[in-house]
């Protein structure tokens, strides 16, 4: 498998939390752990190793297309994507465990078979655990906005992620980002339309991607009054 440049991420687009599982969540992942993909760790827990490599065909037991969420929370859009993709396979990276137990039981009370997770850093993974061209839809949904000037570095979006993206994605592919803080939106436009990798789907801000269901984080920024910016691009 090519690799490309890894993505150095000794500054990270998340914090700390507690690990701790209540019940419903430790059930969920003690029945369901074999949907969690393990990958070589580096120095941080939730690091990714140069040398991590997934067999993607054989995790899920066949060809598919590979769409990818970062970022996935506690599941309500893999979900719902994956129930809308069936013939697909989705990777979710979700860096809290607790979180991940939520997916796995909504996953499993869903019926869905078809998404793996994968406990780490995503855009460290990115590069690393997936082919070139090999992404068919990749999705970035209300990431960390990181509101002081001073933790903007922190910021999952960043010329460096689009990069890597732009390599990662398939021909016909497509990375969909929505946000609703409007300084991050601009950041992400203008990040996005400089790689010279990846092409604007619309012009300017995309139409809300029909597939994406309404999170609380969405409708938190909703009943705050502030605009949903979505966003598509695909590869040059």
């Amino acid at each position: 498998m090519p690799v490309a440049e890894r993505i150095h991420r000794d500054v990270v687009s998340y914090s700390r939390r507690s690990a701790r599982m209540n019940a419903a969540q430790q059930r969920a992942w003690d029945l369901h752990d074999d949907w969690v993909v393990p990958l070589d760790a580096g120095e941080r827990a939730t690091s990714v190793a140069p040398s991590a490599r997934v067999d993607w065909a054989g995790v899920f037991g066949r060809e598919a297309p590979l769409m990818v969420e970062i970022g996935s929370g506690t599941g309500h859009a893999i979900t719902e994507l994956a129930l809308a993709h069936p013939d697909a396979n989705l990777v979710a990276f979700e860096v809290f465990t607790p979180a991940v137990a939520s997916t796995l039981g909504r996953l499993a009370r869903h019926g869905v078979t078809n998404v793996r997770m994968v406990v780490a850093d995503g855009a460290q993974a990115l590069p690393v655990v997936f082919d070139e061209a090999g992404i068919t839809e990749f999705w970035t949904f209300f990431p960390d906005p990181w509101h002081k000037a001073r933790h903007h570095k922190r910021r999952l979006v960043n010329p460096e992620l689009a990069g890597v993206v732009a390599s990662r994605l398939a021909e016909d592919g497509t990375w969909r980002l929505a946000t609703d803080w409007d300084d991050y939106a601009e950041a992400m436009l203008a990040t996005l339309e400089a790689e010279p990798g990846l092409v604007n789907r619309h012009d300017g801000w995309a139409p809300r991607f029909e597939l994406r269901p309404l999170t609380k984080y969405e409708r938190r920024g909703l009943d705050a009054g502030r605009t949903i910016h979505d966003l598509a691009f695909g590869r040059r």
